[in-house]
């Protein structure tokens, strides 16, 4: 080490590992975003993410749906450095009319979106008063607080900032101002006026030393920071580290907390927001009063009178209406999900047969255009008279109206009449899968390439719904009309009404036998357990559908129904693999990736759910960063019996070393006693 050319080449190659991991992500607004929402937090229509309401003592979170690689490495060794990162957003804390407010919010990097047992006031939905100050919290936060904190033995002063370590007790607290650039001037910034004002919170991980800095949204940001304190995140954060917001109101104090744009980098500074395209926090206006209750009284009275002559008229008027108008309760009108019955009405044109799109099992889905913003949408009418629609609809809302992801069919929201259920999701033009297969429209051709990608984009969806959401999400109907593809031609996932629900840990206790014939794996038959293997299970079926070009189930004349599967294994069993292959697709295909996703389609749909991967180990075969492993177990789903040539196929797809041609022997060729062979 006393030869300065390693020192050098020794820098290099610590600034090469800094650097070279990347991380970004940018908000402007929240509209159609895949922000994790907990508490009272929703999206308003102009797009901006409102954390908490009016209520007194409500919590609210929101937070980026993908952990954050925040470490250079991945094991707990001496050498292990937290990474340089760099956040701005565009924030409004906005009090009740004539009141002095309420508490603020916080910025937080935390090993989870959620936190049980959080209390609200000065503990912002973050901590409670038995783990504040703990070490095993492993949470960095930047509060934006604007209540006086003396009494609770927190921060002491109102309007300020404070950089806080795993308790609400600050390291290093300032009043809430900015220095004009080039001067020695500061100028106050009120937290709680209404206004939009921008932060900036920037992370050196070689200085180890954290940089925050305000300004109203007409100020760029000051070359002086407000606060600068040498604070060393790699002890504090957890390998799984998310970023997000956290906001809370008190017992007697409330503000609407408002998050307007926000933009996050990991090695670098954080792209600039489009601050003209931002939303716009509306004020919160109270009209309750003395003066006012006396006013509503005494007209109330008066109109009695009137109401009274003309009461049955409208009543009957009223009655007539009631099945294409509903009235809301107070409580629903801040809900970011629910429809009103006559927007549907109207986006569907009665529910005309002329836009139905789809009928499933429980209801009928439509084809619509919202009157308030000239969206499309689907519009999905469940049977309120099937007691298991009603189910479906309540497994709708539960799961997928808190899902987000991008291969995932979003639900926008929901609507319950006394007669009608209704699911309004994202509109998705190109329909399903199965129709794009067996019927395909003259405008579109689904290319292999299309069908890779559609397969690894639901790869990462189900990845998504067993292990990346809050809870683990069984599907439990995987199929390729449960497909639908967009106008990119990527895959979405949807038909959320027989998913299930349970914590990350545990087992699931569903046990009766649901799914769709041909993608039900063989333990629910004889168990009635579904879990994610079972979902594997549907997905190496799709798999072996998508390269095929065949469904599950194949009827043939005289043959009676033969199993896909089945005549899969009997190709690759025979080193005719490729013969699997869609005949459409003219050999227009990759013979590598064709044979990969025919042998994970297999694995995937392996008798035993021991031996079928996870949707992680499924995501690094699909994206090659690893070989599927011991084929020769493959064999073992068929007649149990691999002759001289198949163990030498085996061994060579195996070992992966080369592609393996077609043979002589077509699909076409293969008799019904063969397929039965393998059976």
């Amino acid at each position: 080490m006393d030869n300065p050319y390693c020192l050098v080449i020794l820098a290099f190659f610590c600034t090469i590992l800094v650097r070279g991991q990347s991380f970004n992500f940018l908000y402007n607004g929240f509209n159609n975003s895949d922000i994790i929402r907990d508490g009272v937090a929703i999206i308003k229509p102009s797009g901006a993410l409102k954390l908490t309401n009016r209520s007194y003592h409500v919590i609210g979170h929101a937070f980026h749906p993908n952990p954050i690689p925040i470490f250079n490495s991945t094991t707990n060794s001496p050498a292990r450095n937290a990474f340089s990162f760099s956040t701005y957003f565009v924030f409004a804390i906005v009090p009740l009319e004539k009141t002095s407010g309420g508490f603020g919010f916080a910025f937080t990097l935390s090993p989870s979106r959620s936190f049980p047992g959080a209390q609200g006031d000065h503990f912002l939905g973050v901590l409670n008063s038995t783990n504040n100050g703990k070490d095993t919290n492993h949470i960095f936060m930047v509060e934006f607080d604007t209540v006086n904190g003396h009494n609770e033995g927190v921060d002491t002063d109102g309007n300020h900032i404070g950089v806080n370590i795993n308790d609400m007790a600050s390291i290093a607290s300032q009043p809430a101002y900015y220095n004009v650039n080039n001067t020695s001037k500061t100028e106050e910034v009120n937290l709680q006026r209404g206004e939009s004002i921008q932060a900036w919170i920037d992370y050196d991980g070689v200085n180890k030393v954290v940089n925050v800095t305000v300004s109203p949204i007409s100020v760029s940001k000051p070359i002086q920071p407000l606060i600068t304190e040498s604070v060393d995140l790699s002890p504090v954060l957890k390998e799984l580290t998310y970023a997000g917001f956290s906001a809370a109101t008190g017992d007697n104090k409330a503000s609407s907390h408002y998050i307007l744009g926000w933009s996050f980098q990991l090695n670098g500074a954080a792209d600039p927001l489009n601050l003209a395209e931002l939303p716009v926090a509306p004020p919160e206006v109270v009209t309750s009063s003395k003066n006012s209750h006396l006013r509503r009284a005494l007209i109330a009275s008066f109109s009695s009178a009137v109401i009274l002559l003309v009461g049955a008229f409208v009543s009957v008027y009223i009655y007539r209406r009631m099945k294409q108008h509903e009235v809301l309760e107070e409580w629903e009108l801040d809900c970011p999900h629910r429809f009103r019955y006559r927007d549907l009405y109207k986006a569907t044109r009665g529910f005309k047969v002329s836009g139905l799109i789809g009928v499933g099992g429980f209801g009928a889905v439509y084809k619509g255009v919202l009157p308030t913003n000239g969206a499309e949408v689907a519009v999905k009418k469940i049977s309120s008279n099937s007691l298991q629609g009603m189910r479906e609809f309540a497994a709708e809302i539960e799961s997928l109206g808190r899902l987000r992801h991008k291969h995932l069919v979003n639900l926008q929201g929901w609507c319950k009449t006394k007669n009608d259920l209704l699911l309004v999701y994202d509109y998705v033009p190109n329909g399903s899968l199965d129709s794009l297969l067996y019927k395909p429209k003259r405008n579109i051709v689904v290319t292999w390439d299309h069908r890779f990608n559609i397969i690894k984009g639901i790869a990462a969806g189900l990845l998504y719904l067993h292990e990346e959401w809050d809870q683990v999400v069984i599907h439990r109907d995987v199929k390729s009309s449960n497909v639908l593809i967009d106008g990119e031609m990527n895959g979405r996932l949807g038909d959320f009404g027989l998913a299930r629900l349970y914590d990350h840990g545990k087992n699931s206790h569903t046990t009766n036998v649901v799914g769709t014939i041909g993608y039900i794996a063989p333990e629910l038959t004889r168990t009635g357990k579904a879990s994610t293997s079972t979902d594997v299970y549907a997905y190496g079926v799709l798999l072996l559908e998508v390269a095929s070009g065949r469904p599950p189930i194949i009827y043939e004349l005289g043959k009676g129904a033969l199993v896909l599967a089945d005549w899969v294994i009997e190709c690759f069993q025979l080193g005719n693999i490729i013969d699997a292959v869609d005949p459409r697709l003219n050999s227009a295909y990759v013979d590598k990736e064709v044979q990969m996703v025919l042998g994970l389609g297999l694995l995937c749909s392996h008798p035993r759910p021991e031996a079928r991967p996870t949707m992680r180990q499924v995501m690094r075969y699909l994206n090659g960063d690893e070989s599927i492993p011991v084929f020769e177990q493959l064999s073992s789903i068929g007649s149990g019996r691999v002759d001289e040539i198949t163990s030498k196929f085996l061994e060579v797809f195996a070992s992966d070393t080369i592609n393996i041609s077609r043979r002589s022997l077509s699909v076409g060729q293969i008799s019904s006693s063969s397929l039965n062979a393998g059976r």
